[in-house]
């Protein structure tokens, strides 16, 4: 994935768009950058690799290196960015995030215009980053130019441009899958994708973009470009998941939809009587928690933490490239607390199982310190389906999710043709996934959040929301 923060104001807003970055480090461990405008410097910019140390700390010397009344960030789990473009448009910084499927067609097809070239990476890849200036800069406006690169692009890219006039360019994607939120205070304005960035910096709410929106922002005033399309396919896995707690997308704050969302697995796991004499209910940390809490609110059952992570001095479990090595991580930092797991019957909320890797080693590690029993509960569907649309997963095939392979287990390629029994809980083709997941880990029972039950914990009309991982359905 990846998050931007900007900023056009009338004041130095360094320190705006440095900590407005930084509270989108949950959204990528590659690459940071900044760029800033000044009238005597012009656009200047910094990027590092933030692999091994986070954003912070790679960027906290950079008051002394730039100065700007306008500035943009991003945190990158892809590409370096922003780049500096020199085009028709003139000399500009431009970060992205999203997903381009379609690239190496879209490359060719700008290569054979002839004259062009980009800058290669190793291997022979090209930034994305680059490839869109490039599809913006065959027109003779940016806002030309975005709509033309959101209509060729398949996939997502939201955008984020400093002008060489420190005016600010931003546009949420054609299809809205990502939140573009700008913030107002009295001296400019500011874009961000996780709300609470721009609200901790004493930014007040001004507009959520609409899909496929562009405006262009000055420090006193904000002027339409692009107005947004009727069509709208936010990423229901946002709230689920990679969205931050404190965030608010289309109305709707991540912790209190977590919260419903836990409170609806509990009901209906009452209703059919699953997972009965349950001493704690769990999550699994950090953001299977709050669905943990909704569910143990419901069911009244205490809510617990048996094991804590000890992050002070521990990476992020998913840094390392090698999965061995993050499973390693994650369990180095898995801390028990004996007298909550000890001879108890313990039931954990996940925010997803995805491939299942790191959670074997977690459910191993509780039964190793004496858990009676472990269930397990997703807080959303059975993932059967990898995002078209954004680079939120490492997994590179269908085939890395555990639902496909215990599917193929099970049935053989025939099986994918039924993947709506499966998800169903109340199927027998369900059934038989839940059991044969339960078998590989060791749980005492397995049940996913339905499609009804997380689009109703989310609360916006169905049609707006993108739930393809879950069930297919562009």
């Amino acid at each position: 994935m990846g998050g931007f923060f900007g900023v056009t104001s009338t004041r130095d807003c360094m320190m705006d768009v440095f900590f407005g970055t930084d509270y989108h480090s949950h959204l990528g461990t590659r690459r940071g950058g900044l760029a800033a405008y000044n009238r005597e410097l012009g656009l200047q910019r910094s990027i590092h690799n933030i692999e091994n140390s986070p954003f912070r700390t790679k960027f906290e010397h950079i008051f002394e290196e730039m100065q700007g009344t306008s500035a943009i960030g991003c945190i990158s789990d892809t590409d370096p960015q922003p780049l500096l473009i020199r085009s028709n448009l003139g000399t500009y910084a431009i970060c992205i995030i999203g997903l381009i499927r379609n690239a190496e067609a879209l490359i060719a097809e700008y290569l054979a215009d002839g004259g062009g070239h980009f800058d290669a990476m190793t291997g022979g890849g090209v930034n994305a980053t680059e490839l869109v200036a490039a599809l913006i800069s065959k027109k003779d406006s940016f806002a030309e130019g975005i709509r033309f690169a959101q209509e060729a692009i398949e996939g997502t890219a939201s955008i984020l441009i400093l002008r060489d006039n420190g005016n600010l360019i931003a546009a949420r994607d054609r299809l809205g899958r990502i939140p573009v939120l700008i913030g107002r205070d009295e001296d400019g304005y500011c874009v961000t994708f996780e709300s609470f960035a721009y609200q901790k910096l004493g930014y007040e709410d001004c507009k959520e973009l609409g899909p496929g929106e562009v405006v262009e922002l000055t420090p006193t005033e904000m002027t339409q470009l692009v107005a947004p399309g009727k069509e709208m396919r936010m990423c229901a896995f946002l709230w689920s998941y990679y969205g931050y707690s404190t965030s608010t997308y289309e109305g709707v704050n991540v912790e209190v939809m977590r919260y419903r969302n836990g409170e609806i697995m509990a009901e209906s796991d009452a209703k059919n009587n699953r997972a009965q004499g349950i001493d704690y209910v769990s999550g699994v940390p950090d953001s299977g928690t709050p669905h943990a809490i909704g569910y143990a609110n419901k069911s009244a059952v205490p809510f617990s933490r048996p094991f804590i992570k000890y992050t002070p001095t521990w990476p992020r479990s998913f840094m390392p490239a090698n999965q061995k090595e993050r499973n390693k991580v994650a369990k180095m930092k898995q801390i028990p607390v004996h007298d909550l797991i000890q001879g108890k019957r313990l039931l954990f909320v996940d925010d997803s199982i995805v491939r299942g890797t790191q959670l074997k080693e977690t459910v191993d590690f509780l039964y190793d310190n004496g858990a009676k029993e472990v269930h397990m509960r997703s807080a959303c569907p059975p993932i059967m389906y990898g995002c078209k649309y954004l680079n939120f997963s490492r997994g590179t095939s269908d085939m890395d999710l555990i639902a496909r392979r215990t599917i193929m287990e099970l049935e053989g390629p025939e099986g994918f043709q039924h993947l709506e029994e499966y998800s169903d809980g109340s199927t027998r083709r369900g059934k038989n996934l839940r059991q044969a997941i339960c078998d590989k880990f060791h749980f005492a029972s397995l049940e996913f959040q339905s499609l009804e039950g997380i689009i109703k914990a989310i609360g916006i009309d169905p049609c707006k929301l993108c739930t393809y991982c879950w069930n297919g359905k562009e």
